[in-house]
C-alpha cells in the first residue's frame, strides 16, 4: 500500500481511502469489505451525518472486531442543520455514538460552497466550539470539504488553522471548482489534501467511450481506466488520500493492487490523457456525478438517473441511453417519473455541489427521450400498457 505523511500531524494515511457513502446492501458483504480493506493497508475511512446509516454501519463492525485504533475515521457536521453550539453538540454526540467512539480523527466542516457560507458559521460561534471539542481530545483534527470556485478556496483556506481539506478532483475535472490551482494552495500551507471524485461519479471507469479505453489500453495493456485515474492523482505530491466508493470486494481488490503497484508517470503518459479528455468531452454533455444531493425532488424524478441515461446516450449510443432513460423513469408506469413532471421550483439546484443547472439540463434529457411525437405515442401505449 503507498502511504501519504500528513504532515501537520504526522500520521501515515493511506493513498487510497475508503468512501463509506454507498455500503453494500448486504451487512455481510459490507462488513467482509472493511475488514479486507483494514487487512490490504487502508487505514482512512470516510463518511458523513448524512450518508444513510454509514457512521453507525462503519462504528458496529470496528467495534466488533475491535479495529478503532487501526484506522483513522473522518466523518462531516452538516452545517445547514443548524446555526447554535447546542446543534452542533447533538449531532457530534449522536456521531460519537454511531461510530462507537470518543473521538473523531478527521472532522469536516461539510460541503463549504463559498466564503459567505462559512462567515455564516463563523458567526454563530463554531470555532469556540470546535476549539472546546479539540481542548477535550474529542477532535483531533479539522478541516473542510469544499464546493465552490477557487477564488472563494482561497478565502475559506485563510479563514481558519485548518488542518486538511476535501475538494473534488481528477484528471478531466483538473481545473473545475477548486482544482489544480486549490491543490496547490493547500499544499504551501502544508495542510492534507483528501480527493473526492476521483473516477467522477465512475465516469473515468465504467463511463469511457470505448475509443477512449481503447487509447489507455494501447498505452499500457497492463492498467484499467481505474489505475490511469488513481495514478494520475498519486503522482501529484500534493494530493494526500484519494476517497473510492468501492462496492464490493473485487473493486477493492483491483484498487489496493493499483496502490500498492504505483509508479510515478512518464512524460510520454500525459498525451494519453490528452487524447482521452478530448474524446471523453465530447460525450460528457452533464457532469453530474450522480452524488444524490439533489434527491429527493417533489416530482419523484430520479435526476441523477436522468442525466446518466442522457450521457450514456451519446457515448454508448441513443438505444442504450433510452433503454436506461425508460428504466429510471418508469414510463410504462401509470403516473411515470417523467423530466416532464418538474415543475421549476428549483430545490435541487440549491444542494447541487456541481452547481448544474438542472432545471434547465433536465429539459434537454425530456426533449432527447421524449420529443413530442414519441411523447404522444409512450402516452397511448402506457393507456393501453396499464388499462
Amino acid at each position: 500500500m503507498l502511504y501519504r505523511t500528513d504532515k501537520k500531524t504526522g500520521n501515515q494515511l493511506s493513498a487510497l481511502g475508503l468512501g463509506c457513502m454507498r455500503f453494500p446492501r448486504n451487512k455481510s458483504e459490507t462488513e467482509k469489505l472493511i475488514l479486507d480493506a483494514i487487512d490490504g493497508g487502508v487505514n482512512y475511512f470516510d463518511t458523513a451525518y448524512i450518508y444513510p446509516n454509514s457512521e453507525a454501519t462503519l462504528g458496529e463492525i470496528l467495534a466488533k472486531y475491535n479495529k478503532r485504533k487501526d484506522v483513522y475515521i473522518a466523518t462531516k457536521l452538516p452545517l445547514f442543520m443548524g446555526k447554535s453550539a447546542a446543534v452542533y453538540e447533538k449531532i457530534f454526540q449522536e456521531q460519537l455514538r454511531r461510530l462507537q467512539t470518543d473521538y473523531i480523527d478527521y472532522y469536516f466542516m461539510h460541503s463549504i460552497t463559498d466564503m459567505a457560507h462559512w462567515q455564516n458559521y463563523l458567526d454563530h460561534g463554531i470555532v469556540a466550539w470546535l476549539n472546546e471539542k479539540r481542548a477535550a481530545g474529542q477532535i483531533k483534527h479539522v478541516g473542510f470539504s469544499y464546493h465552490g470556485t477557487y477564488q472563494e478556496f482561497v478565502k475559506v483556506l485563510d479563514s481558519y488553522d485548518w488542518e486538511f481539506c476535501m475538494i473534488q478532483y481528477n484528471y478531466y475535472d483538473e481545473h473545475y471548482q477548486a482544482g489544480r490551482a486549490g491543490l496547490d494552495a493547500a499544499a504551501a500551507k502544508g495542510i492534507a489534501v483528501m480527493i473526492m471524485e476521483p473516477l467522477l461519479g465512475g465516469a473515468l471507469a465504467n463511463g469511457l467511450p470505448q475509443r477512449a479505453k481503447d487509447v489507455f489500453h494501447k498505452a499500457d495493456a497492463s492498467m484499467s481506466p481505474v489505475d490511469w485515474a488513481f495514478h494520475w492523482l498519486w503522482h501529484q505530491p500534493a494530493v494526500t488520500v484519494v476517497l473510492s466508493g468501492m462496492g464490493s470486494s473485487e473493486q477493492l481488490k483491483q484498487n489496493i493492487a493499483s496502490a500498492s503497484n504505483f509508479t510515478p508517470l512518464a512524460d510520454d503518459d500525459f498525451s494519453v490523457y490528452a487524447q482521452v479528455k478530448n474524446i471523453f468531452s465530447e460525450s460528457y454533455k452533464i457532469p453530474c456525478t450522480g452524488c444524490n444531493y439533489c434527491l429527493p425532488c417533489p416530482q419523484g424524478i430520479n435526476i441523477p438517473g436522468c442525466f446518466s441515461s442522457y450521457n450514456t446516450s451519446y457515448f454508448q449510443g441513443y438505444v442504450r441511453g433510452a433503454s436506461l432513460y425508460y428504466t429510471t423513469t418508469g414510463i410504462m408506469k401509470k403516473n411515470p417519473n417523467s423530466p416532464h413532471k418538474c415543475n421549476q421550483c428549483g430545490k435541487c439546484e440549491k444542494h447541487c455541489p456541481q452547481h448544474i443547472p438542472i432545471r434547465q439540463d433536465i429539459k434537454k434529457v425530456a426533449k432527447r427521450f421524449e420529443p413530442l411525437p414519441l411523447k404522444w405515442l409512450l402516452n397511448v401505449v402506457r393507456k393501453v400498457v396499464t388499462k
